[in-house]
């Protein structure tokens, strides 16, 4: 990534403060991509709602875990990765596309792995397949986004370090910014990034304005028609 596409701290902050839907909302405003790309389906479920909107850079592997790797036991010291991890940029998260069908018999992330990935520099984990031990996995502050929870970590091993993957119906490949929340986990194109959080306050203060139209003595269908067109709020407005 070109260090001058790379976020400030108080930039990175002001995407924390906005949920995933306004940012998918202001992303759309610069027609820089597909607007059924970029982000993942009902499949992948956000763990802790409750938590902080996530913001980072990916890190990217694939996983298996239902059958034992070719080589070695059910778990790997994998120098290789952890090295390879930390020469994304901070704030990172990790994604694995479990490569099992289906996938998830067993979960990559516990206590241990949240901690090391902690301690990495890791905020969050993103993957088609499970998570475990959630209560601990809380207290180390990453968040996770799965497409189940279950009880082992069973044959769960990573490979193919760094290869574009595939999540829910979401391409992520190294570096790509993520943003996510209780709604699900969204791309950022690096090339916008930085006005996102402002075109964001603009469409929340003219959605905010529609709603209290709504909800005020003086709605009608044809006022509301023209602030709608007004405030460029039908889907074609561009920034």
């Amino acid at each position: 990534m070109n260090a001058a596409l790379r976020l400030t701290e108080e930039q990175l902050d002001a995407l924390r403060r906005i949920d995933s839907c306004t940012v998918a909302n202001a992303v759309e405003t610069f027609s820089v991509r597909l607007r059924n790309t970029g982000f993942t389906d009902g499949s992948i479920r956000c763990i802790f709602e409750d938590a902080q909107p996530m913001v980072g850079y990916a890190v990217t592997a694939r996983l298996r875990s239902g059958e034992p790797p070719v080589k070695g036991g059910t778990y790997h010291d994998r120098s290789d990765f952890w090295n390879s991890l930390v020469k994304i940029p901070a704030p990172r998260v990790l994604v694995l596309q479990d490569m099992d069908s289906p996938p998830g018999r067993g979960a990559f992330i516990g206590d241990v792995h949240a901690a090391i990935l902690k301690a990495l520099g890791c905020v969050g984990y993103v993957t088609n397949g499970a998570v475990r031990e959630l209560p601990a996995v809380r207290e180390t502050g990453i968040q996770l986004f799965a497409g189940r929870v279950v009880v082992s970590h069973a044959y769960a091993h990573i490979f193919d370090i760094g290869a574009a993957v595939t999540v829910g119906g979401m391409e992520v490949e190294p570096e790509t910014l993520l943003h996510g929340d209780r709604h699900g986990v969204l791309t950022i194109p690096h090339e916008v990034a930085s006005s996102v959080p402002e075109v964001a306050r603009g469409l929340r203060l003219s959605e905010k304005k529609v709603i209290e139209f709504c909800q005020s003595d003086s709605f009608s269908i044809s006022k509301l028609s023209e602030m709608i067109k007004h405030f460029g709020l039908t889907g074609d407005s561009t920034h």
